[in-house]
């Protein structure tokens, strides 16, 4: 690994296997095992150029790509099929909003973070050989490419999933044909804080593990920057955004999970009859605002009111004579972000932390989940939450079936309200979203706040954020049921997050195998009858985990059954969910159910039309460039998430589309940090680079990367590099 890194090295860039200091303002990049960089820097500005240099090291055409995004030109790189990506970008670019939030936003630390970024990027691409494959496009970036991709990576839920739809919205009557909103795999995650009352050694321990996809920008880069006396803060943070979202300083461990909160409403505008493009509020007549927008070859009208985009899709949010609909997203222009990780970066306890989610309020779309050096653990809500009271919804829904938060858009006591202590206007306050403090444990696995902790149950937040009393996931029941009653040790930490426990074959593999081996032929969906004995005998030889091997046949014909029971009119659980007991219910699965039954004979027959054998191993089927991943889905009751679909079809290409991406199980200790982690996809998007599946063979034997975050640590590690930038 030296000799790679000293080939790449030229002019002023000077190479030492020694421990190194900053001085005279320099930067210092120390690359430990896996590739990992820890930047030691004197200020900010030289803590985002070390950061922008290691990663243009490793991924300088993934950022090359992220600009050229931005930027509305990937129908010139990339082919005409982008055009929806570039009008919309275009749109965004014309609309100067980032240029507005820049204006009055970011502090000094976080222009000068983002400003060395830029800098230690640029500063690779121009004395370093680009590779071939983005040798056309890859070129020096601006600090306000930087901040795009910042702004972009805080739409990330909202706005940026209706692309298409904002882009193709035009009157009745246009060409242009708005398609169907197609749903993708939302960012995903488990979170768990612990507090001394559940820790053998009485510290704090987190255990962040996001789910990602792998295959886009969107993915996670580990690193470590050091500023003595400023800053030291060490975990992964999404590519192309200097900070890190999940890990830990010194003394606080913190990760983030996908929040139930809406970020964005809808509104539903009445139209005044014979003029689509003018709208009625309070009984007055207003008219859309019309911009031009020209990008990859296109030149289209498309339309806004002051509140944001008109949006379109062919089924429930069509534009028509009399109504069209309009996206409103809370984080349109939020660039506080960065301001909002450093600050959490820098707090040194749960009190601390508190008071940097209050005083910015900027999450985008997160929960934080933290526990510190006391053994004080912390979940929290506070994020960016357009202010929509339960009494408003029930006052100003409009109908449309979309499973978003529509409003009356014809009256103007629809529009967002605000509170005192809200940091922007149109937000709820951080006094009325939910929070909670304990000494044992907090979790979240995606569902609402309500069980965070299920001896303290969250209510009375506005609806918005998230439901009560409702049906938790399998996988946050796994979740729960994991933490139990347990004290943890680090090590029992990370054995229980690759346990690859799932729910649904604890609970129902047995009755499951009794009832194919009762009934050898089972009728399919069209009523054949099918011989799914050979199913039955994967599924008794199963041992109903996740693991990869030759113990894993069975697993993924599990997978794709529960696929197809859970469809709509079969009674799938053996017992209900029980709002009395939301932990343990609904479990169980109901082979008397014809529709199961069926269920099992048409995934028997599903895989033949595939040509894939009921007993395939996982092996087969969830690999990363040949790697063996262990894991599965999260309706399964899976916690590790590998999200391979099922059932399988014919030619369907083998890879990870989703899951975990980055783990990291830290405790908290009152000497300082013991932390270990994996970045499962690995430090580089490159096929060609070491630390491409480096990572991803340790995951594959459930290994773990041991942290290194003193200059003591890093200075003993057997790999180390140094880079100083000069």
């Amino acid at each position: 690994m030296r000799r790679l890194v000293a080939s790449l090295l030229v002019l002023t860039v000077l190479v030492s296997s020694s421990p190194a200091v900053a001085d005279s303002g320099g930067t210092v990049i120390r690359r430990t095992s896996y590739g990992i960089p820890h930047v030691l820097a004197g200020d900010y500005r030289g803590a985002g150029e070390g950061l922008g240099y290691a990663f243009a090291q490793d991924n300088v055409c993934v950022m090359a790509e992220i600009v050229v995004t931005l930027a509305a030109q990937r129908s010139r790189w990339f082919g005409p099929e982008n055009a929806a990506s570039d009008l919309y970008y275009q749109r965004l670019n014309q609309s100067k909003v980032v240029e507005r939030a820049l204006a009055s936003g970011p502090s000094k630390q976080a222009r000068d973070l983002v400003r060395g970024y830029a800098a230690g990027y640029n500063r690779y691409l121009t004395r370093h050989r680009v590779p071939e494959t983005c040798a056309a496009y890859a070129r020096p970036i601006t600090e306000i490419e930087v901040w795009r991709r910042v702004h972009q990576v805080a739409g990330l839920t909202g706005s940026e999933g209706f692309q298409e739809q904002l882009v193709s919205a035009q009157p009745p009557g246009a060409s242009v044909v708005a398609p169907a909103r197609v749903e993708k795999e939302r960012p995903g995650s488990n979170g768990i804080a612990l507090g001394r009352d559940a820790t053998t050694s009485g510290s704090g321990m987190v255990l962040g593990n996001p789910h990602f996809d792998w295959a886009d920008t969107f993915r996670f880069y580990q690193h470590h920057l050091t500023i003595p006396g400023e800053l030291n803060v060490s975990g992964a943070g999404l590519y192309g955004v200097p900070v890190v979202n999940i890990g830990h300083n010194d003394s606080l461990g913190w990760t983030h999970t996908a929040s139930e909160a809406h970020t964005i409403t809808l509104s539903k505008l009445t139209l005044v009859p014979g003029d689509p493009t003018s709208y009625l509020v309070d009984g007055k007549a207003q008219r859309m605002i019309a911009e031009q927008v020209t990008a990859g070859g296109v030149t289209r009208t498309l339309y806004r009111t002051p509140d944001g985009p008109v949006v379109e899709d062919d089924r429930a949010l069509q534009w028509t004579e009399s109504s069209a609909f309009v996206l409103r997203d809370a984080n349109l222009g939020n660039l506080q972000v960065v301001d909002q990780w450093l600050a959490i970066a820098r707090a040194r306890s749960v009190p601390d932390l508190q008071k940097a989610l209050v005083r910015h309020q900027a999450l985008p779309w997160v929960n934080t989940l933290a526990s510190d050096a006391s053994g004080t653990a912390y979940f929290g809500d506070v994020q960016v939450v357009p202010h929509v009271t339960d009494e408003q919804r029930a006052r100003c829904s409009a109908p449309a079936q979309i499973g978003l938060v529509v409003l009356d858009g014809s009256r103007s006591e629809c529009g967002w309200g605000t509170d005192a202590d809200a940091v922007t206007p149109g937000r709820f306050g951080p006094g009325r979203l939910p929070s909670l403090v304990r000494r044992d444990h907090v979790s979240n696995m995606n569902d609402s706040p309500w069980l965070a902790n299920p001896a303290a149950p969250l209510t009375g937040y506005p609806s918005i954020v998230g439901d009560v009393g409702t049906e938790r996931s399998a996988r946050t029941r796994l979740g729960l049921d994991m933490i139990g009653t347990n004290r943890f040790s680090l090590s029992s930490l990370e054995s229980s997050m690759f346990g690859n426990r799932n729910l649904t074959a604890e609970q129902g593999l047995a009755a499951v195998v009794a009832m194919c081996q009762a009934n050898p032929r089972l009728p399919a969906v069209d009523g054949q009858l099918v011989d799914v004995s050979a199913a039955c005998t994967a599924l008794a030889s199963w041992p109903g985990t996740g693991d990869t091997g030759e113990t894993s046949r069975g697993a993924y014909f599990w997978r794709s059954f529960l696929v197809l029971s859970g469809r709509p009119g079969n009674q799938v659980w053996q017992v209900p969910f029980d709002p009395a007991d939301p932990v343990h219910t609904p479990r169980g699965i109901n082979t008397a159910d014809p529709g199961v039954q069926r269920a099992f004979a048409q995934t028997v027959k599903l895989f033949a039309e595939a040509g894939v054998a009921v007993d395939v191993p996982l092996d087969a089927v969830q690999q990363y460039e040949g790697v063996p991943i262990h894991g599965c889905r999260g309706p399964e009751g899976c916690f590790n998430v590998i999200s391979v679909p099922g059932p399988p079809r014919p030619g369907m290409a083998v890879g990870i589309p989703h899951g975990t991406s980055f783990v990291m199980a830290v405790e908290l200790t009152r000497s300082g940090p013991r932390m270990s982690s994996l970045l499962v996809y690995g430090q580089s998007a490159d096929p060609a680079s070491p630390h491409h599946t480096d990572q991803a063979r340790l995951y594959a034997r459930k290994q773990w990367v041991k942290g290194e975050f003193t200059e003591r640590e890093i200075a003993r590690n057997p790999d180390l590099v140094v880079t100083r930038l000069r």
